[in-house]
Order: C-alpha cells, then structure tokens, then sequence
C-alpha cells in the first residue's frame, strides 16, 4: 500500500510499504475513505518530536471502512464505516474509565502516527477498535465527519470547556489556524459576549469572523491591550485561547485575562515559555494544558447530524492520494495558499 513515510524534518516521503495486519484481537483493520493534515504533522516534521521514530507512517485522523477485526472486537464488524478517533482508549485504565483518553496508560492515548504507524495510508490498524472508532450515520457527509477526528474536538475540549467559556464571557483566541478556529465556532455555542481572534494574517482573520469572531485583530500592527481592554471596561478578558504553541503567544494569552481569569493552552509547544509569576501570582488566574480526550465526538456527531454544526467548512483543498505531497506542502504554508485543511482521498 501507499503511505506518508517520516524519515526526519522535512517532507515526508510517499512509498510502498505492507499493508498492515491484526496484531492484537481487540484491532480493527481500516481501509481508509478520507484523512486530512494536522499541524501536529508539521510540528513532528520540524523536528519538534523527537519520540517519532524514522519510518513512521504519519496521520490521525482518518474516516474510513472496516477491513478486518480481531475475535475480541465487539461494537464494529467489517463493512461499516467510521470514524477513526486521533486518541486510542483502552476503555479500562484509570484514565480511560475517567473520560481522560489522551492520557491512557493501558496503550492507548495520542499513538496513531506517533508511536505506531498512522493514518496517512491506504490502510491503517486501529488497535481498542471498540472504544477506539465511532460508527459513521449513512448520510452525513464525510467531510463533516472527518473534522470530528481531531480538530473540532480539540478546539472544543481543550479551549473552550477547559478554559470555562460561559454565557457572557469575553473570549480571546489567539490563532485564527484551524485550532483556533474550531475554538471560535464550538464558543459561540456558549453564547459569549465578545469573541476577540488575533493573528498576523488578514486573510486568517477574515475567516475567523466567516467562524463567529465579532471583533478581529492583526497583532503585528495594532496592540491586542488595547483592544481587550477597551472590550471589557479595562478588565481584560474571562478567558484566553492559546492555539499557535509559541512562547510569545502564550505569554500573551497571560497577559490579555482579567483577576480570576482563565487560560486555556491547547498550542503544541517545542520550546519552553515563561510564566511571570512576579506579576501574576495574586492575580487568582487559572491556566490549563490539555491532549485532547475526544469524550465530546458523540456529542458533536449528534450536532450533525441536527445541522447544528457545520464542520465540512474547513476544508479547503482537495487532493488525491497520489498529491499527498503536494497537500503538505499547500497545507504547511497557509500564509500563501489559504489552506485551512486539506482532504486526502485514494
């Protein structure tokens, strides 16, 4: 079969290598209908992981149909279509029997393109199939779908609920990329006062508002300060998203919330970042981290089902198998391209 190969920073390379095979009885073989790009992939291509090992095959999100399963799996037979979850549960560790997936200590947890081979190929083994893939409805759209994998879940777990956005609240996020993104359209389900979108491109920003942002701000030409604080009587805001993963930008998250307020990290990080306890130690402010758990693809699944949630809409480049290549290249340089997320078909 055809797969995305890691070989170190850079591109990864698209070859032939076996199709994968049922390991364990409680796995799912999966022939894969779609997948999309996460910037995780270009975090591990800019050598931000070191854990990921030379020759893995990339990817985590996936819809696709069953292949094959092993004699223990018992909530999915082959033939139906799912949706593969970016975290693995082994439904019986501390951790998984707390709704906490990310963090499963029984195999599970973040390890599909990570630490065994991904999604980014034609087949890809699913290991805890049971708790691990969700059935896919007939006629929901594959690309709705498909951002239920990880992005929409991420947005709305770890921004939205961990930061605690209420009814009122003010919201900044910063980072108009698809994270931040899915943190803006999952908040306006919360009914917040303002949502306050900052990045350094226009075009980003223009979508962020397409998204729900009512007030957008380029914080390379206009000091997001004075923005917030106007926005919340010189407050500052109830709750910060984090979704770019740099130092700067988190100290920023820090520096826009009012006493008592909360930030909410979901930016992948490579580099440490500095928390100025000095200024902030009295200030009563809450700061969260957070792996996605996917606890909420049920849920958002059901939104879609209601056409309450339109998650198709974040796609913007579609490419066959055989352009994979050419999908990361357009997907790791949206500043020139537009690409908010890219689908990938055999």
């Amino acid at each position: 079969m055809r797969a995305m190969v890691y070989h170190g920073p850079g591109v990864p390379s698209l070859e032939e290598v076996p199709e994968p095979e049922i390991v364990d009885e409680r796995d799912a073989v999966v022939r894969v209908d779609a997948v999309s790009i996460c910037g995780t992939e270009l975090h591990i291509l800019k050598g931000d992981m070191p854990d990921v090992t030379d020759g893995r095959i990339l990817g985590h999100e996936a819809v696709g149909t069953v292949e094959s399963v092993g004699s223990e799996v018992r909530m999915i037979q082959p033939g139906a279509q799912v949706l593969v979850s970016c975290i693995a549960s082994c439904g019986t560790c501390r951790f998984c029997r707390e709704g906490r997936y990310g963090q499963c200590v029984g195999g599970g947890g973040w390890i599909l393109g990570h630490k065994i081979d991904g999604t980014h190929a034609e087949y890809v083994r699913v290991p805890f199939a049971d708790t691990s893939v969700h059935p896919v409805p007939g006629d929901m759209p594959i690309e709705d779908v498909l951002m239920l994998s990880d992005i929409v879940p991420t947005g709305y777990e770890v921004g939205v609920l961990n930061g605690g956005v209420g009814s009122g609240d003010t919201v900044v996020v910063i980072g108009a990329g698809p994270i931040g993104l899915a943190a803006i359209m999952t908040a306006r389900m919360l009914n917040p006062s303002h949502i306050i979108a900052l990045d350094l491109a226009d075009a980003r920003l223009g979508t962020a508002e397409r998204f729900g942002a009512d007030i957008t701000v380029n914080n390379g030409r206009r000091d997001p300060r004075d923005i917030v604080m106007e926005a919340t009587e010189g407050l500052g805001a109830d709750v910060a998203i984090e979704a770019v993963g740099r130092a700067e930008t988190f100290e920023l998250a820090v520096a826009l919330i009012r006493p008592g307020g909360r930030v909410a990290n979901i930016g992948v990080h490579g580099k440490p970042a500095t928390l100025h306890l000095e200024e902030q130690w009295m200030r009563n402010i809450t700061i969260t981290t957070g792996l996605v758990d996917t606890y909420t693809i049920p849920m958002l699944l059901r939104l879609i089902a209601g056409r309450r949630l339109d998650a198709g809409r974040f796609i913007t480049d579609r490419f066959g198998f055989d352009d994979f290549r050419e999908a990361y290249e357009v997907f790791g340089h949206p500043a020139e391209t537009g690409a908010i997320k890219v689908l990938v078909t055999p």
